[in-house]
Formats: structure tokens, C-alpha cells, sequence
């Protein structure tokens, strides 16, 4: 049996508007908790109210995900400022 190996790098990941994604997912979430509530005794009535249990867990893993989103969007900043001031200082004297 050959082991695999790849003919090509891996392409970088690609990086977008990742916060602002998260943000509108999880307001989608609550949207979607909120318009099924009035509705909650039909769903009760037919065994589907996991549905609406479902989207206010999806709003409120939405919310790590933006705390989460949001920390590591700074982090990369913060790395993307010390590697810009990092280079910038010992590439000049040489």
C-alpha cells in the first residue's frame, strides 16, 4: 500500500467578512426563534417543537461564535501589526 502524497501546495484559506457573517447568521437564527414562537402551541400539537428550541440554540451558539469570531479577527490583526513593526525594524539596518 503506497502512501499518499501531494503533487501541489495546499492553497491559503480563504478570508472574508467573517464577523459580519457570524453576526448575520446568528440575527437570522433569532429572527427565525422569534417568528416561530406564536406558532409554538401547532408546533407542540405535532411533535416539532425542536424546531423552534433548535433555532434559539443555533442564536445562542451564534453568540460565542461572534465573541469567538471577533477575538481571532484581532488576534490576526495584532500578529498582522507585530510582523509589519517586526520587519520594518530589522530590515532597514542591514
Amino acid at each position: 500500500m503506497a502512501k499518499w502524497t501531494p503533487t501541489h501546495e495546499a492553497p491559503e484559506p480563504l478570508e472574508g467578512p467573517v464577523v459580519a457573517t457570524i453576526t448575520g447568521g446568528t440575527i437570522l437564527w433569532f429572527v427565525l426563534f422569534l417568528v416561530q414562537l406564536p406558532f409554538y402551541g401547532w408546533f407542540d400539537d405535532h411533535g416539532h417543537t425542536w424546531w423552534v428550541w433548535t433555532c434559539l440554540a443555533g442564536g445562542g451558539l451564534g453568540l460565542i461564535g461572534i465573541w469567538y469570531v471577533r477575538g481571532r479577527d484581532a488576534a490576526l490583526k495584532r500578529a498582522a501589526a507585530a510582523k509589519d513593526g517586526t520587519a520594518g525594524a530589522t530590515g532597514g539596518g542591514h
